[in-house]
């Protein structure tokens, strides 16, 4: 069992963010959980990197680390997971389309000893929130996909694979090398938690899709790749 007064750590990966990063930051450390955050900034170019440092200067418990040029979402995970200190950590876009407030959801399974690593799924479904917004059919259907495939190949019955909450003790992490440098850090990662043989749970979790106008950054392309990840990770390291 954790002890009572147990660190969070909040990775999160920026890549050109500026419009969001004040907002996300502020949802972020006004979950009343003993946290830090680890800001990874993947080369940005909007003026993110000089906001960060502002940030960064602001407030003791967030720490920012920085790339030179523009690496990927593993890449910057990757390099989050290295700086996190916390007795549990979880993955946390830059954007607005994940709610902070489900931090305590995602930890209970943790805390309570059930679980190792636990998921927060957009399928899932929450009756206390039936008309949320969601993504648009196309990347709907992409996830439900590389879900499937994801399943097929690691055993597991996950609902949303490709989610961004991943919530995990430190000591199943610390045993996980992180290889991909984009988006199939996802299948990757869940990959390698299958064969460690780390108990998953799901939790539902709220959700607001955000449409390539509002910054979405996947592709089909993304896709694509994520299918190739599922069947190497699935055979080789």
């Amino acid at each position: 069992m954790p002890p009572p007064d147990f660190l969070l750590s909040v990775v999160m990966p920026i890549y050109n963010e500026r419009k969001t990063l004040l907002a996300i930051v502020a949802a972020v450390r006004a979950v009343p959980i003993r946290k830090e955050l680890v800001l990874v900034d993947d080369g940005s170019k909007d003026g993110s990197r000089e906001l960060l440092d502002e940030i960064a200067a602001q407030f003791p418990d967030v720490r920012v680390v920085k790339h030179e040029r523009n690496q990927g979402k593993g890449a910057a995970l990757k390099t989050g997971f290295q700086h996190a200190r916390g007795d549990f950590v979880v993955i946390q876009d830059a954007d607005l389309e994940y709610d902070p407030n489900d931090y305590p959801l995602l930890l209970q399974p943790l805390l309570s000893g059930e679980a190792d690593v636990v998921y927060g799924s957009r399928f899932l479904i929450d009756p206390l929130e039936p008309d949320r917004r969601r993504d648009h059919f196309h990347h709907y259907l992409g996830n439900r996909v590389l879900t499937f495939f994801s399943n097929l190949f690691t055993g597991l019955n996950l609902t949303d694979m490709e989610t961004c909450y991943k919530c995990m003790r430190r000591s199943v992490l610390d045993g996980i090398v992180i290889k991909s440098c984009r988006f199939t850090v996802e299948p990757e990662l869940t990959a390698k938690l299958a064969k460690s043989k780390a108990r998953i749970f799901e939790v539902p979790i709220h959700y607001r899709g955000r449409s390539y106008g509002e910054g979405k950054k996947i592709g089909w392309r993304d896709g694509v790749a994520a299918l190739w990840a599922i069947v190497r990770y699935r055979f080789a390291d």
